[in-house]
């Protein structure tokens, strides 16, 4: 029997799960139980497994992503968390970056930090920049503080030495007398969840560390317990927020770094699929219940990032979150999913999201006790989600009930009809997709008229059409088990280790090689001795990938330069790169200026199958026969012909022009008036712009 392998995607209103057995694929989509995850998890493992007749014990791997600790940092439900800091920094955390993200609003507030003044306590320490003792560590302090972490019964501690990146010696030793004296204390040191300058970005990282930790270590704990309690004996893999796997235990000590789990699987189904169609330029367009996440691919790599804010709560603003400083799929993710709530502002302009529905009520139409208007209420008005046949028909929508939501929340405030407020609606959130999408792109300096799409997630084939229009592309792929994209990625996910230094060295001082290769080589076995127990194999077989960050001397921030491994410590090539990438973004280089290295990022990874799942169940023959129906024309209210076809009886090269829905069990695809649709040898659909 081939070794089957279960990948679990747990979102923030539905837990999808992909089963691999050999040749065959099987899927399925639950409701998230968000005061309890591992209750979906375990409910979807059941029927999956039953469907597959799979065995507990059969199982070979479980992959895992989660919105766990992103859910933890947006309604602000961590630990209780209290912060040791260099004496006279104890504000850094609060007061950022000095700055005002919101020129013009004079009632602009800034987000709290996740640890209040009053628990972020003062220790006499000091370390130089290169590391060295400047002021020795105050012990009797760190005892000190003991008695107020016990007295305000604090569950986890940051520790944020100033320099400590450079020199982790006097964080250790605060953990070891915090160990000593609290042993239940959890603990985060900044100089090792993020080992990099800048301390307002360390720092702000190590807290949201230590505030998501105790979190989820209770609940990788328990999972991991009811998984042995079932009989399952797979070791459990965390999907990281790079797009990598590491081990459940390293996922428990730095659990910030799965913030952005789920979305990082839609990439990684994004790059296989433009590997294998030979696309070099591609955007990925993922959105599921609750947001909706763009990236941009390029020759088979997505955008790589050391830095992102999460939880931005002020129109999107970038300073309106807290800053995260770990590898990270650079992408941008705004409020637009399904269970995205309607409103209407004093202006009378209707907004959508980012406030969400999630699972529970969830949206009106799923009749759990929803009342507030969303994305899917107005689908299902519009008639693009078909209310008999939603899930496969083993969930029923209550059309009344969404379009009673919607009249409440957007018609009787602009006096437009329910079709008109469910046309509105969706245009409105498209329209926030297509602009979100052209900023992204704008700030990258790349095209998006060249790209092909791909679209996942169980509301983009929804949307993808239209938002193809808005964006002038001309070619959107839907793959086979869209609905549940992040899932399959997951499986086509390698293992990996993400290894980050700060190292200062101007390329002119090649006095500074010799540190370099040191540097370089303490990278490596770190990583080996991460990564080497999780694939029980050859280390030689590991890839290594090399990033730089690099400036003109006096700057304050970098470009990203990859570097081949054999050039890593080459003057001339580590130049001309550092140009050639300074170029690509501003279009020009500088001269008579020394560069400079801040710091160096390092991904050792180990081979994968990344080849997608083959085609299970379609059709070669025959001639689908579709079903008539009616729907709302886009951004009118006018009814208009549909032909209605179900994805599983559309043979391979079929061809469905617009207007038409391809409705699965997970999804539906849209193909709007301006696209012609062809069932590809993969069975995925493929959207090509019909020439007016």
């Amino acid at each position: 029997m081939p070794t089957p392998k279960l990948s679990v995607d747990i979102g923030g209103t539905f837990t999808d799960l992909v089963l691999s057995v050999g040749d065959r694929v099987h899927t399925r989509k639950v409701l998230t139980t968000p005061a309890m995850p591992d209750d979906a998890f375990l409910q979807g493992m059941d029927l999956i497994l039953h469907d597959a007749d799979v065995g507990y014990n059969d199982l070979s791997l479980i992959i895992h992503g989660t919105t766990l600790a992103t859910n933890a940092l947006i309604e602000r439900k961590g630990a209780r968390c209290a912060m040791l800091v260099t004496e006279g920094f104890r504000d850094s955390v609060e007061m950022a970056y000095e700055n005002r993200f919101e020129q013009y609003d004079i009632l602009m507030e800034r987000p709290p930090p996740l640890v209040p003044r009053h628990l972020r306590l003062p220790i006499r320490e000091r370390l130089g920049p290169a590391g060295q003792v400047i002021t020795p560590l105050d012990e009797d302090a760190i005892i000190a503080a003991i008695d107020v972490f016990r007295h305000h019964d604090i569950q986890s501690v940051a520790i944020c030495f100033l320099h400590s990146y450079a020199n982790l010696a006097h964080e250790k030793r605060a953990r070891e007398i915090l160990q000593s004296h609290a042993p239940d204390l959890s603990i985060t040191m900044s100089g090792q969840v993020s080992p990099e300058i800048r301390e307002y970005e360390r720092w702000s990282t190590a807290c949201a560390n230590a505030y998501v930790q105790p979190v989820m270590d209770t609940y990788l704990g328990r999972l991991e317990t009811r998984l042995h309690e079932r009989g399952v004996t797979a070791p459990l893999f965390m999907v990281t927020s790079s797009g990598s796997l590491a081990t459940c235990a390293h996922a428990r000590h730095f659990p910030i770094r799965l913030v952005e789990s789920g979305p990082a699987g839609g990439a990684v189904l994004a790059v296989a699929l433009a590997a294998h169609y030979g696309l070099p330029e591609i955007v990925s367009f993922d959105m599921g219940g609750t947001t909706a996440k763009i990236c941009l691919i390029d020759n088979n790599q997505p955008l790589f990032s050391r830095f992102f804010e999460v939880a931005r709560h002020y129109r999107h603003l970038k300073g309106s979150g807290l800053p995260i400083r770990i590898p990270v799929i650079d992408m941008v993710e705004i409020g637009a999913g399904g269970g995205s709530v309607a409103t209407v502002d004093a202006m009378k302009r209707i907004q959508v999201g980012p406030q969400s529905m999630g699972s529970t009520p969830g949206p009106a139409c799923y009749g759990r006790g929803g009342t507030c208007g969303t994305v899917t209420d107005a689908n299902v008005v519009c008639g693009r989600i078909r209310a008999e046949t939603f899930a496969g028909g083993s969930m029923k929508l209550d059309t009344t009930a969404a379009q009673s939501a919607l009249v409440d929340a957007v018609g009787m405030i602009t006096g437009q009809s329910p079709a008109a407020a469910a046309s509105s609606v969706i245009e409105i959130v498209e329209e926030s997709m297509a602009n979100a999408a052209r900023v992204h792109a704008m700030e990258k300096g790349c095209d998006l008229t060249s790209r092909t799409m791909i679209a996942f997630g169980g509301a983009a084939p929804l949307h993808a059409s239209r938002l193809a229009e808005k964006l002038g592309i001309r070619q959107v792929i839907v793959p086979t088990g869209a609905g549940v994209g992040s899932a399959i990625g997951f499986l086509l996910t390698p293992i990996a280790c993400d290894i980050a230094r700060t190292h200062l060295l101007t390329l002119d001082a090649t006095s500074g090689l010799g540190a370099l290769e040191r540097l370089h080589q303490g990278m490596l076995d770190e990583a080996h001795a991460v990564i080497g127990p999780a694939i029980r194999g050859d280390l030689n077989r590991l890839e290594a990938r090399w990033v730089a960050d690099m400036r003109y001397h006096g700057q304050g921030h970098e470009v990203q330069v990859h570097i081949p491994p054999t050039r890593i410590r080459d003057p001339d090539t580590l130049r001309t790169l550092f140009e050639a990438a300074y170029t690509r973004q501003f279009g020009r280089t500088i001269p008579n200026l020394a560069v400079q290295i801040t710091g160096w990022t390092l991904r050792l990874s180990a081979p994968v199958d990344a080849r997608l799942p083959p085609p299970s169940g379609i059709p070669t023959t025959g001639t689908a026969q579709p079903v008539m129906g009616r729907i709302i024309a886009p951004g009118t209210s006018r009814q208009i012909d549909v032909a209605i076809y179900q994805r599983a009886e559309l043979p391979v090269t079929t061809t469905v022009n617009g207007p038409a829905l391809i409705v699965e069990d997970e999804t539906t695809t849209f193909v709007s008036a301006c696209f012609g649709a062809t069932i590809n040898e993969l069975g995925h659909i493929v959207m090509t712009r019909i020439e007016a």
